[in-house]
């Protein structure tokens, strides 16, 4: 493999596990959320959250491109404010990856959730605990398997974005060219080797990650 080929190995894995981390805290706040909610709306909140795995991954970059760019409504002021700019940029990157991965990581966290007994919980509430302690030393460890299993699908669903990356990102060298968008302009271009050859990596990292995950979620049910 090539010094070039690597840097796309290195970029690709660097924002996917840059993009995971920021879904943890999401992905556990909207899961706990949805595991605990009694609302008639619940199932609504649930649609909106798993609406991007079944949207065209182009669609939900479109969205992003729209709000995001310097004439979009968080784009205009990130770049008013802060002279910030996302849209073809790492930023993009990270963005793009958030929003397709956090779905995987919502349904299998909120399932961890919902399989904890309430009773342990509300043990801990008789002797005092506060509501933040009662998550943070009953609720998240008992979930944490699930919890684990969702940062490892989503990391494997960033490492495998295309559709959303494309629209928002672009696919500039050495800024936000992933391994997927590199695949697809290496077939285009004629280049089957270097495309096999990035194929093979990138279905190596996902198949390692899920299976994790399918280790860790298998342990999590009694």
């Amino acid at each position: 493999m090539s010094a070039e080929t690597w840097q796309l190995v290195a970029f690709t894995t660097r924002m996917a596990a840059f993009s995971t981390l920021l879904v943890i805290p999401i992905g556990v706040a909207c899961a706990w959320g949805l595991a605990r909610s009694r609302s008639r709306a619940k199932v609504l909140l649930e649609t909106l959250v798993t609406l991007p795995l079944v949207l065209p991954p182009v669609v939900t970059g479109l969205v992003l491109l729209k709000l995001f760019g310097r004439r979009g409504p968080i784009g205009h002021w990130l770049h008013d404010q802060w002279h910030l700019d996302v849209v073809f940029t790492w930023r993009a990157v990270v963005i793009a990856l958030v929003v397709m991965s956090l779905p995987l990581f919502v349904r299998a966290a909120q399932t961890a959730f919902e399989e904890i007994n309430p009773q342990l919980e509300n043990m801990a509430r008789t002797l005092g605990a506060s509501e933040w302690r009662v998550f943070l030393t009953v609720t998240l460890p008992l979930a944490r398997r699930g919890v684990l299993a969702g940062a490892l699908l989503a990391f494997a669903r960033a490492l495998g974005e295309f559709g959303a990356t494309m629209m928002v990102a672009g696919n500039i060298p050495g800024q936000t060219t992933t391994m997927a968008v590199s695949i697809y302009q290496s077939v285009q271009l004629g280049q089957d080797a270097h495309a096999w050859g990035l194929a093979g990596i990138a279905a190596a990292l996902a198949f390692g990650a899920v299976w994790a995950s399918g280790l860790l979620l298998r342990r999590q049910r009694p």
